[in-house]
């Protein structure tokens, strides 16, 4: 063997090679289906022995379930965009961080966002609706709405509804290319300014529906 050509397995530390395999199963379920991924594949993507794999993960369901946490509970916002300038200017700059994010894994964050993936799994549905409700809080609190307005559960519905416009965005830029990532921002960013500066104020003014009543109201008197 000459010296120019190294094996492709090193010794690394536990959290290492984790975070290894963790990465390499990222890339393989964003390119192909999830039951088209093996846990054979990712070892051999990550240069580990299968087994190696399942004493760090588990089975391939429980390493997909790891993804789908990586991808959704993307930390680092408050780190790394200031909380200061005006409304536009903070929005602004989220959106730009979060499609920076976002675009580093696109086809993993399409994949475990859409339709498809794992198919009905409890879990991951468990999974999708927590990073909603985190997402939406840290939003409000992030825009400095969390005094004013974060004690109304109607403004982080409306900030999880928020949340279903930015997959279907991403979707549209990262899997259909029929929106650019510009596109993407001034989409996300105006939605964004538009339901704080506008909705938010009128929605105070409405009262909240009655709990458990989703009969939409009615448009005239009843005969």
């Amino acid at each position: 063997m000459s010296q120019n050509a190294a094996p492709r397995w090193k010794r690394l530390e536990p959290d290492e090679r984790r975070e290894q395999i963790l990465k390499c199963a990222m890339r393989l379920f964003g390119e192909r289906p999830y039951a088209e991924v093996s846990t054979t594949d990712i070892a051999k993507e990550a240069g580990v022995a299968r087994g190696l794999l399942n004493h760090y993960f588990g089975q391939k369901r429980d390493l997909y379930l790891k993804v789908v946490k990586r991808m959704l509970r993307m930390p680092g916002l408050e780190e790394s965009v200031p909380m200061t300038g005006t409304l536009r200017e903070r929005v602004e700059r989220s959106v730009a961080w979060y499609l920076d994010t976002v675009a580093v894994h696109g086809k993993t964050y399409v994949a475990v966002t859409g339709p498809g993936g794992i198919g009905a799994d409890p879990e991951v549905e468990r999974i999708l609706s927590e990073a909603d409700d985190v997402a939406a809080a840290k939003t409000l609190e992030f825009l400095g709405l969390k005094v004013e307005v974060g004690s109304d559960v109607r403004h982080r519905a409306m900030m999880r509804s928020y949340g279903g416009l930015v997959k279907a965005t991403i979707r549209e830029w990262i899997r259909s290319g029929t929106l650019s990532r510009e596109d993407a921002h001034l989409l996300l960013s105006e939605s964004l300014i538009t339901i704080v500066r506008d909705v938010f104020p009128q929605l105070a003014q409405q009262p909240p529906p009655a709990r458990g009543d989703s009969r939409p109201p009615r448009s005239g008197p009843k005969r």
